[in-house]
């Protein structure tokens, strides 16, 4: 597919290095897909499912606000816009629909779908649809955006008129060939006999052939997983590292994973809590991968590959691991206390003490992480729901699921956008490269929303008044900007500690808070060049150093897309 923003010529340059470029990058490959800036050129040796595959690649976007998203005003023609652009690329044969509408300041806005044309027309809207609420939370505050992905493509921008080029429509079918005359002689029966005769038999042949290639494909489908499951459970016995449970003393554990026991539930699966009377009575929180998710048994196996490994205080503890029939269990130690975002927004608040505690834990594991192990871990996805509370609500860092393991001083390079929104270094979004960088900006968003209370999204009020408390049913009538955006306004007015969570009542060590504040915001500077590393983070923490100088006015950071082939999976 050729993006409709882009012309012709750069359509057919696209596709003519194409192939070029994927015998490059994936040698001997049977499945690939790839992303250029112009056109996804996607090819495989067995059929590519029409389904639509609703991951964000990369996305850009203007960083100058005029008129913000989510106000009424600019509402008024986002809303409309994206409703006809959704509705019309799923009607249209060629899956493109494009438009405009007036905006506020006497300018257009312009929009622009697409997607592959494999994808019927319930897929393609759903696609559309996802990428229109995506575009909405990235940018609340940006008069342009664009998103990529395989399957569907999405941008808008105020101002300047999309230049759009129409692929052109499908070629029509050939003409069915003309029945072959009868042959001379031949009785009506007699042809109809043998007509009915080839029908039947060949719906019978194609019913078998059927059959045998499920059943064929089902066989190496089982002979693969079991090929993986032998490969883990020889990797992952290697040393002295976590205990290979069986499914039936988990079972047990779990009074047959029944939902009392049901402590949560996530994006791969459930987790519960166990009882291991075998080894002294010992509390246990079991995750349960969703059966069939691909993602989940990647994550299931790098969780094991990495937290295997790692010896920390600040670290959950992994107890084994369980795989066979489709199973796949993990077994952690139990965190009493839940995870750190269930009590930053739960009555009574968090004291101040056991939050600066939650901090200092934090930073100490990522630490480790980054600095202090044989090789560097990049987390990837840190954020108050991964940070575990023991008994004494000291903070351990859990879910690995998306870490990665690089030598010092190396980025990792990956294929799909991974963390979560609001907590991701932007840049990571576009790029898709992950460093100790990207994780020391997620950090530095916790740190924020420790001292706030506040999530990443924060509703600002119209009249720019910071020192407004927020009420509850006015954040309709709110701009939404970004956590760090929020404190860096308080802080250019010389009054960071006004942003603190007011359930609080002012009851912290100042020098604590103000430590804590401005690090954070040091930690998500938007020039990732000018973060600091996360031991001179703490040193300024833990009151060691002073604190850094950062501008009065938070700095506007712009990003490029990278050039040539986006983004690329092989296999």
């Amino acid at each position: 597919m050729c993006y409709a923003d882009y012309n012709a010529t750069a359509c057919l340059d696209c596709l003519s290095r194409a192939p070029a470029g994927i015998t490059t990058v994936c040698p001997g490959s049977r499945s690939v897909r790839t992303m250029y800036s112009p056109c996804v050129v996607r090819y495989s040796d067995t059929p590519i499912p029409a389904t639509a595959d609703l991951a964000i690649l990369y996305s850009v976007y203007d960083t100058i606000p005029v008129v913000p998203i989510r106000s009424e005003s600019a509402r008024a023609a986002w809303v409309p816009l994206m409703s006809k652009l959704t509705g019309g690329v799923a009607a249209s044969p060629l899956r493109l629909a494009n438009g405009s509408t007036p905006f506020p300041g006497s300018q257009r806005m312009y929009g622009l779908a697409q997607c592959t044309r494999d994808l019927n027309a319930s897929e393609c809207s759903n696609c559309i649809s996802s990428y229109t609420d995506m575009l909405e939370k990235l940018f609340p505050n940006n008069t342009s955006g664009v998103i990529n992905g395989y399957s569907c493509y999405l941008r808008y921008q105020v101002g300047q008129e999309l230049d759009i080029t129409l692929p052109p429509a499908p070629a029509p079918w050939p003409p069915a060939p003309a029945p072959a005359p009868p042959a001379p002689g031949a009785s009506l029966s007699s042809k109809n006999r043998i007509v009915i005769g080839m029908c039947v038999g060949s719906t019978l042949f194609l019913i078998v052939l059927a059959f045998s290639m499920w059943l064929l494909r089902r066989r190496r489908n089982k002979a693969k997983l079991l090929e993986e499951e032998r490969e883990m459970e020889e990797e992952f016995e290697e040393g002295a590292g976590p205990k290979q449970f069986r499914y039936r003393e988990l079972a047990i554990a779990t009074d047959n994973f029944s939902d009392k026991q049901k402590l949560g539930e996530g994006g791969f699966g459930s987790v519960y809590r166990g009882f291991l009377k075998e080894m002294g009575g010992l509390e246990i929180a079991i995750k349960r991968v969703s059966k069939g998710s691909k993602q989940g048994r990647k994550e299931y196996a790098s969780e094991v590959r990495i937290i295997s490994r790692l010896r920390h205080r600040n670290l959950v503890q992994l107890i084994g691991w369980c795989h066979g029939g489709g199973e796949l269990l993990l077994v952690y130690e139990l965190m009493p206390n839940g995870s750190l975002d269930t009590h930053l927004y739960s009555d009574p608040a968090l004291p101040w003490p056991l939050r600066h505690d939650v901090v200092l834990g934090l930073g100490s594991a990522l630490l480790y992480l980054h600095q202090d192990w044989e090789q560097c871990v990049l987390h990837r996805d840190i954020k108050p729901s991964n940070v575990m509370l023991d008994a004494s609500f000291h903070a351990k860092l859990g879910d690995f699921g998306l870490a990665r393991l690089v030598d010092h001083g190396r980025r990792s390079h990956t294929t799909v956008v991974a963390g979560t929104m609001g907590y991701m270094d932007p840049e990571c979004m576009i790029t898709g490269l992950a460093d100790t960088e990207s994780d020391v900006y997620s950090f530095g968003v916790v740190l924020l929303e420790i001292a706030c209370g506040r999530q990443p999204p924060v509703a600002r009020h119209r009249d720019d008044d910071v020192n407004r408390p927020l009420v509850e049913e006015d954040e309709d009538e709110d701009d939404v900007i970004h956590l760090v955006q929020w404190v860096w306004e308080f802080y250019g007015r010389g009054a960071i500690l006004d942003a603190t969570d007011a359930r609080l009542t002012w009851e912290f060590d100042a020098r604590e808070m103000e430590a804590v504040m401005v690090v954070g915001l040091w930690c998500a500077h938007p020039d990732r060049s000018l973060r600091p590393s996360i031991r001179q983070a703490l040193n300024v923490l833990r009151l060691e150093a002073p604190l850094p100088s950062l501008p009065a006015r938070m700095p506007v950071a712009t990003f490029l897309s990278p050039p040539n082939a986006v983004d690329h999976t092989c296999s």
